[in-house]
């Protein structure tokens, strides 16, 4: 597949990329794309939700009234789950949801995530973009340029530029990754994938 380059004013220019079929246009295996997301979401979770057991509430250890002849249960101490302010049976406790995956498996979602939005015409390779500060209206109007100022978008730079980073960072919907923090789960949630001129050989080397 070969796409036309367009600068940061949403002009096409001479210049064409052609993207290799080994990772843009493979077939889609729809149940590693699942795992990768899956594991995505699981990392995502803190897993930090806890509950007071018994032995960890506060409380007198004084049985509450005697054995037998009462006409009631027995009951033992004031930290019982039964009674209001008692320990919790059994209660969340912190846990890792994260769970491991093979690197090809990996390297397989991603690919068939690519090739998924380039059957659909979904990416845009774009000038590598230099900015002179952080300012938000220059990524905005960069997006109105593509006419995606409503779309969700991802963009991939070769290299951390923290200038296109923050320009970006207060827009709803406008992420930022380099390829290195290229992930299964954000390729398929964005609208739009923009490619900077410079990625698209990383990613292939990465991924092939």
């Amino acid at each position: 597949m070969e796409l036309v380059v367009v600068d940061k004013n949403g002009k096409a220019t001479s210049k064409k990329v052609k993207l290799n079929d080994a990772v843009f246009g493979v077939e889609p295996n729809e149940h590693a794309i699942y795992l990768d997301v899956k594991q995505y979401l699981a990392n995502q979770r803190q897993g930090t939700h806890s509950a007071r057991e018994r032995s960890e509430v506060r409380g007198s250890t004084r049985k509450i009234r005697k054995q037998k002849g009462s006409g009631g249960a027995r009951f033992g101490d004031i930290k019982s789950p039964l009674l209001r302010g008692g320990g919790r049976v059994f209660g969340p406790r912190p846990k890792t949801y994260g769970f491991k995956l093979n690197k090809k498996l990996k390297q397989l979602a991603r690919r068939s995530a690519l090739s998924m939005m380039a059957t659909d015409k979904l990416i845009t390779v774009v000038e590598d973009l230099k900015f002179d500060g952080a300012k938000t209206k220059d990524y905005a109007q960069f997006l109105s340029n593509l006419k995606l100022s409503d779309k969700k978008t991802l963009l991939v730079l070769s290299e951390l530029d923290k200038n296109v980073y923050l320009s970006s960072r207060n827009l709803k919907g406008a992420n930022v990754v380099t390829v290195s923090e290229l992930s299964t789960y954000g390729i398929l949630n964005a609208n739009n994938l923009l490619l900077s001129e410079s990625s698209i050989a990383t990613i292939e080397k990465s991924l092939s």
